[in-house]
């Protein structure tokens, strides 16, 4: 975990549009724990962190492997004397990467993931990477980006990652049909519903971004539409439009109504009439609001309190304020891409209170003093709240389960529902 701290208090100010701006003390994980979910998506990638122990423990701690199992992502540990510069870091990498190739000959995808320690000590991985994509080539390719804490917060390691994907998309051909580009890693349940969904809509060409395997990569051009899966993706949606990518606006696939509409927007962009969408996603959309109905009965007036973490809090609070009836007490983000997020900001109540970046002692007073009924945190502020009586929800959780799309609306209520009916249990 990264604790990001100010020289000196920074007074918070209000931006035109009623948003909290704040530059303080913030407490976040650094973008490497976006390997735990990566991984498991690109099944041929592998994910080696140039980094410390901390580094290490870090990522086998979130992602709760055990010690005898082989994941696809390691540590490449940096020792004192890479720091102190008394032995020669890039012969040292070459070595460990020889060694895990050739161990691993499955590999087909090498990510080098930047940390604190590479940083601090100006370790060139982008030349690296390119040294050792030329030595492993047409085998393996090598691709690096930085998920250090100095430079990244938890779900920014994703787009830092995707990010470094588009330069080695390859282009579509000239004259090729549309097609749909959805990005942002989704289970792999999810996705194939969502698969499932566009072609009912009668959108065939769609792929997705990450792929399953690197020798899927999709290929991308000037008739590729972007549909963004996870609003925390703004250098990844960058990087495809300087590629000639036409990104859809829309609200983002959490609950009944943000995946409807989110498929609405994306049959506008391919010319699919509203009547078709409404008939094919009805069944679907009933199916979800059934589901959400059970949990709306229990979560339905309770006041919730969304600390900056995760970057998914505004759909979250969209989604729950609409579609389970919740009270936002306030909808904090560590950055609010208003460009990306408009559709979501048009849906949210008037007077909600959104503060974007941190000072978390200001917040956390604001916090004890509104006593919510839920607080949706990171794991750091989490055990000290709920010792002061108040109730957690990790957000953490909420980017390792799947939770985008119609069948998972119902999923997606109970993370919410299930901390409360614990502290029912526990204070009877």
């Amino acid at each position: 975990m990264t604790i990001h701290a100010q020289p000196c208090a920074v007074p918070s100010t209000v931006s035109p549009d009623g948003v909290l701006r704040e530059r303080g003390q913030r407490e976040v994980f650094c973008g490497l724990t976006g390997i735990v979910w990566l991984h498991r998506k690109i099944q041929d990638a592998f994910f080696l962190v140039v980094g410390s122990r901390t580094c290490a423990h870090l990522i086998q701690s979130a992602a709760g492997v055990m010690i005898f199992a082989e994941p696809r992502f390691a540590t490449a540990i940096m020792e004192e004397r890479d720091l102190a510069g008394l032995v020669d870091a890039n012969d040292e990498l070459d070595r460990i990467v020889t060694q895990l190739l050739a161990r691993r000959p499955e590999i087909k995808l090498l990510f080098l993931v930047g940390s604190c320690p590479s940083e601090v000590i100006k370790l060139d991985l982008s030349r690296a990477a390119l040294r050792l994509s030329q030595r492993f080539s047409p085998g393996v390719r090598v691709l690096n980006y930085s998920g250090s804490g100095i430079e990244t917060t938890f779900t920014q390691g994703e787009d830092a990652c995707l990010a470094s994907l588009v330069p080695v998309l390859p282009a579509a051909d000239r004259g090729a049909r549309p097609s749909l580009l959805v990005v942002g890693a989704l289970a792999d349940v999810v996705e194939d519903q969502f698969r499932r969904t566009f072609t009912a809509l009668g959108i065939d060409q769609v792929s997705f971004l990450p792929p399953r395997r690197s020798s899927e990569l999709p290929a991308i051009g000037p008739e590729t539409r972007v549909l963004l899966a996870q609003p925390f993706l703004g250098d990844t949606a960058r990087a495809l439009e300087e590629r000639g990518c036409r990104r859809i606006p829309a609200p983002f696939p959490l609950g009944g109504e943000g995946t409807a509409l989110w498929l609405a927007a994306a049959a506008e962009a391919f010319g699919v009439s509203r009547a078709h969408v409404d008939r094919t996603i009805a069944p679907l959309k009933a199916r979800a609001e059934r589901a959400l109905a059970r949990y709306r009965a229990q979560l339905a007036g309770k006041r919730v309190f969304l600390f900056p973490d995760s970057q998914i809090e505004i759909p979250l609070a969209r989604f729950l304020a609409r579609e389970i009836g919740m009270e936002l007490v306030e909808v904090g983000t560590p950055y609010l891409h208003r460009d990306h997020l408009a559709a979501e900001l048009k849906l949210l109540p008037q007077d909600v209170l959104l503060s974007e970046g941190q000072d978390v002692e200001r917040q956390l007073d604001r916090c004890r003093a509104a006593r919510p009924d839920l607080v949706v945190c990171g794991l750091g502020l989490a055990n000290p709240l709920e010792a002061e009586g108040l109730t957690t929800k990790w957000s953490i959780e909420l980017i390792f389960t799947p939770i985008q799309g119609f069948e998972q609306a119902g999923d997606l209520a109970e993370l919410f529902a299930r901390p409360l009916l614990r502290q029912t249990r526990l204070a009877v």
